[in-house]
């Protein structure tokens, strides 16, 4: 079975829309590129189990972002619950705090904030 089809004439909020009715967070994320974590550095940070404190967060910052930028109320709505059960999760205290800070000023207009 193919991941999607080709021809796929869904919108983006579509797709957004039904990967989070899966459950799914969709991510938009380019900080480990921006942030210089790539090849050995990317891999150590991976293997010392760091990486959780970088790319789930970093998927919900991206993810808010999209929801106040471009999606469609249905999908800010499911989006933004998802994004609360999923902070709920994070058990770094750090991090956890940092990320509602952050969703909280892209939620105020500010954007670019990364782990």
């Amino acid at each position: 079975m193919a991941q999607f089809d080709t021809d796929d004439k869904r919108s983006l909020d579509e797709i957004i829309y039904w990967l989070l009715e899966l459950n799914h967070i969709p991510s938009f994320c380019t900080a480990c590129y921006r942030e210089g974590r790539t090849g050995e550095k990317f891999m150590s940070i991976t293997k010392a189990k760091n990486i959780l404190n970088c790319c789930g967060p970093n998927a919900l910052l991206t993810l808010q972002e999209y929801l106040e930028d471009y999606a469609s109320e249905k999908t800010k709505m499911l989006g933004e619950k998802i994004i609360s059960r999923e902070l709920e999760k994070i058990e770094n205290k750090r991090t956890h705090d940092l990320l509602e800070k952050y969703l909280a000023k892209i939620k105020n207009g500010e954007r670019d904030f990364r782990f």
